[in-house]
């Protein structure tokens, strides 16, 4: 679809969090990986049960990488990725892949950008070679930047100024985060995309789209040694190239509570949320919690506010009766600073305030009763099973592992993921919950239906 989705890994890393029925020797995906002289990693996930492979590379360059005042120029590149090289006319590649009876994609998101095709084994040299084209052999055309941006611009209008939830939740990363690039939308500010340059796109490209920056996964129907004399005869010719520095701003440790509202007669489901700042696995909080606090948090939100049977769920929906839905988003798998948000959609009639007050009363139940030993067991054994679940999936290894690995972490940390899972203690848990939510500062947002007018 070639859009804007950078939500699209949150279920995927939800499933990958799972430590699943394993021994201390056995990962969660058993690839193998190798690197190029370019620099360039390899990794191999194999599954031998039908003669087709998923063909993916990931670049470690995403909208956070952004100059300031050139938003939406890596989901623009993106775009432009699509159109000709010095050797292919505009759109070949496209249909190349079609002939062939693949199907194909893309997706830029807050840490990386992500090209793949899911094609017969057979065929998959070829793809490598066209991706590798397009890597060091772009055209950019005026023309085509022209019609691509208008695109984009559609794109923004329909998903996000025509939405009063997409509206506020720009307004909300803007608020949330005060100095690190997470505050700017992937896709771009509008005002931003339609000031950007063929220099500036150009610019981009040249800086992040080179071997070194770049992850080739191959998930299917191959091994390391059948794939790596197809990688060095294609990305393998291509020259090393200076190594490009991911220079981010840090974020300052939160002081104060901000409440963002948006009123809009468009809304039919009012919202509300809480959320607060949290560490990934890469970025602890400055003057906060650590990474070592993440896995805890990752637990901690499976267990409090994960599905319908979840004490979340179950007291504001089905014993108050408040809210349609309750629940809480976290994930750990992003380069930079992240949250743990509570929120929960009001029922009809059901007033902001009333419904604030009952989920701050639940918020301070888990800072006082804590989680038990079998609400903690129970968790762990849900995750086991997704992580059995994943394996079985041709696309998701890759999309783990690459994802993984172009926001900072490694091939170990996806792999010993279900050990450390399993040594999370209640004690621990309630650390990081405290560490998080106790006491410490918050944004707010409410999505309200206005009155017409």
């Amino acid at each position: 679809m070639r859009a804007n989705l950078y939500l699209i890994l949150a279920f995927m890393f939800a499933v990958f969090l799972s430590p699943g029925s394993v021994t201390a020797s056995d990962g969660v995906f058993n690839p193998e990986t190798f690197t190029l002289k370019n620099g360039m990693q390899v990794v191999v996930v194999s599954n031998h049960r039908v003669p087709v492979v998923s063909h993916m590379v990931w670049y470690k360059a995403g909208s956070a990488d952004e100059l300031s005042g050139r938003t939406g120029a890596a989901h623009l590149l993106e775009h432009l990725m699509f159109k000709g090289t010095k050797s292919m006319p505009s759109g070949e590649f496209s249909k190349i892949v079609a002939r062939n009876g693949g199907s194909e994609n893309a997706f830029t998101s807050l840490d990386y950008t992500g090209y793949f095709q899911t094609i017969a084994v057979d065929h998959l040299e070829k793809m490598m070679a066209m991706e590798a084209d397009r890597m060091t052999n772009l055209v950019f055309d005026q023309k085509e930047v022209d019609t691509e941006r208008k695109v984009v611009l559609e794109e923004r209008s329909q998903r996000t100024d025509n939405d009063p939830a997409s509206i506020l939740r720009e307004h909300l990363n803007a608020a949330f985060y005060m100095n690190y690039p997470y505050r700017r939308p992937v896709i771009g500010w509008e005002h931003e995309i339609r000031s950007l340059t063929v220099d500036d796109l150009k610019n981009f490209y040249r800086r992040w789209y080179a071997p070194g920056n770049a992850i080739l996964v191959v998930a299917g129907d191959i091994t390391a040694d059948e794939l790596r004399p197809m990688a060095e005869r294609t990305y393998g010719k291509i020259p090393a190239a200076p190594e490009a520095s991911r220079d981010r701003p840090s974020e300052p440790a939160h002081k104060a509570s901000r409440t963002v509202e948006l009123a809009d007669a468009r809304v039919s489901q009012p919202s509300w949320t809480r959320s607060y700042q949290a560490p990934s696995q890469v970025t602890g909080i400055r003057g906060g919690a650590g990474t070592e606090h993440a896995i805890a948090l990752d637990v901690l939100s499976e267990i409090v506010g994960s599905g319908s049977s979840s004490p979340l769920y179950r007291s504001l929906v089905i014993d108050q009766k408040l809210a349609v839905t309750a629940a809480i988003s976290y994930s750990s798998s992003g380069m930079g600073p992240t949250r743990f948000v509570f929120y929960a959609l009001p029922r009809t009639g059901v007033s902001m305030d009333r419904l604030e007050t009952a989920m701050e009363a639940e918020i301070k139940k888990i800072l006082n009763d804590g989680v038990s030993a079998d609400q903690l067991a129970r968790a762990k054994t849900r995750l086991k099973a997704e992580a059995v679940y994943a394996r079985d999936s041709l696309s998701t290894g890759a999309r783990v592992l690459g994802a993984a690995l172009a926001s900072g972490r490694t091939i170990e940390d996806v792999e010993t993921w279900p050990h450390k899972v399993d040594a999370i203690t209640v004690d621990a848990v309630m650390e990081a919950a405290r560490a998080v939510f106790d006491g410490k500062p918050s944004v707010t947002s409410l999505l309200l239906a206005e009155e017409p007018k």
